[in-house]
């Protein structure tokens, strides 16, 4: 069922209707000039359909699709996975181990696609930047305090700058849900613009953990803070609460890009994390962003899966499409 179109920013366009160059910056302008400016945006975007959301997402999520399909579905997953571990007790040993099941997920099958990106805590950066070497692997690396988000400004940039400086390629920040929930707006615009600028070259990905912002509304004006604070990515969580991603928040925050690059010219990827862990999952999350986006996001620059135990299914299940048969259990490794 699909929603309402958002606000139209006050963006001039060419005739024919491109976004011209300074497109963006007159939005952000527009939108972001005060708290009072930026209050009346956010709280001026359509209300959320819980039903017609929930009821489309889980009608995707029938959608069968043919051998052929899934063989590249598949492979297109495994290209889309930031290979992640986040948990007090790794070791450089271990952050090895991933970086090189990253660059080569299958051993036994060098066609097998590499991950996307491995995802550790920024005192392991240099260990799995030195592991994924140059092959096109991303290193990312979670920051601000993850996963509360609860420290001061400074202490969060700190963290950023730490991770960029041991060869960051990617930052996920997590937002003040705090501030948030208390309305205070401005607050998390202002930090996730700060979090952009101590990131320099590094693309950001915007956490807002989904599972804390109680009500649909909340997910789509956080995405619109994000995505006008200049986030690259809007991430869905940090894997660490009770809800995590979900089809429908997942679609709510395509949404959000979809409209947000039809009114800017300005494409945004998203990453849905914590809770995908099977193959069947995964394809249906790419039914969803074919159908909502469109194909333009259907490539690992722009749709991330945050997982960890997601790789090893899709390995299965891409042995099986090739042979016919389920392998054993030492066919993967366990991470």
């Amino acid at each position: 069922m699909p929603t309402a179109p958002s606000p139209k920013l006050s963006t001039p366009l060419e005739q024919g209707g491109t976004p011209i160059a300074h497109a963006h910056a007159h939005a952000l302008s527009e939108a972001t000039a005060s708290d009072r400016t930026l209050r009346r945006f956010l709280h001026g975007l359509p209300g959320v359909d819980t039903v017609g959301l929930e009821a489309r997402a889980a009608a995707l999520g029938t959608r069968s699709i043919k051998s052929t399909a899934k063989a590249y579905a598949i492979d297109l997953a495994i290209s889309m996975i930031d290979l992640t571990t986040l948990e007090g007790a790794d070791t450089p040993g271990k952050v090895r181990a991933l970086g090189a099941k990253a660059v080569h997920p299958d051993p036994t099958d060098r066609g097998t696609p590499m991950t996307a990106a491995v995802c550790v805590y920024p005192d392991m950066v240099a260990t799995a930047k030195e592991t994924v070497g140059d092959s096109g692997v991303k290193v990312a690396s979670v920051a601000t305090a993850f996963p509360a988000g609860r420290a001061a400004i400074d202490v969060k940039l700190g963290d950023v700058r730490e991770a960029v400086a041991a060869g960051a390629d990617e930052i996920d920040m997590v937002i003040d849900r705090g501030a948030f929930l208390a309305g205070d707006y401005m607050t998390v615009f202002e930090q996730i613009r700060a979090v952009k600028e101590a990131s320099g070259e590094a693309r950001l990905k915007v956490i807002f953990e989904t599972g804390e912002l109680s009500t649909y509304d909340n997910i789509r004006r956080a995405s619109w803070i994000g995505m006008l604070a200049g986030a690259d990515f809007i991430k869905t969580s940090t894997g660490k609460v009770g809800v995590n991603a979900t089809p429908a928040n997942t679609l709510l925050m395509l949404e959000a890009v979809r409209d947000f690059r039809e009114q800017t010219g300005v494409q945004i990827g998203v990453k849905p994390a914590g809770g995908i862990r099977t193959s069947k999952d995964a394809i249906k999350f790419l039914v969803l962003v074919n159908e909502t986006a469109g194909a333009d996001w259907l490539d690992n620059h722009w749709f991330r899966f945050g997982a960890s135990s997601l790789l090893n299914d899709l390995l299965m299940q891409r042995q099986k499409l090739a042979t016919g048969r389920y392998s054993g259990p030492d066919y993967v490794t366990v991470d």
